[in-house]
């Protein structure tokens, strides 16, 4: 898994450190959360399976289309 630096004000990072003790999880754990709520926010799929019923959701309508005009 790649890992990447990111860099929060005092403030946040105290707030964000607090969340994860009280909730007692890691902020990787919280990190996790967050960007998977942002992606399903924009409709962008996590993993190769969702990516694929996501193209075929796309696909689809376009061949019903064509099925009705023939």
């Amino acid at each position: 898994m790649p890992g990447k630096r990111v860099q929060f004000d005092d403030e946040t990072w105290a707030a964000l450190d607090l969340m994860a003790r009280d909730r007692m999880a890691s902020f990787q754990e919280l990190a996790d959360e967050a960007f998977a709520d942002l992606l399903a926010k924009h409709g962008r799929p996590t993993d190769l399976k969702s990516a694929l019923r996501q193209s075929a959701g796309d696909i689809a309508p376009a061949k019903a289309k064509r099925a009705r005009k023939e």
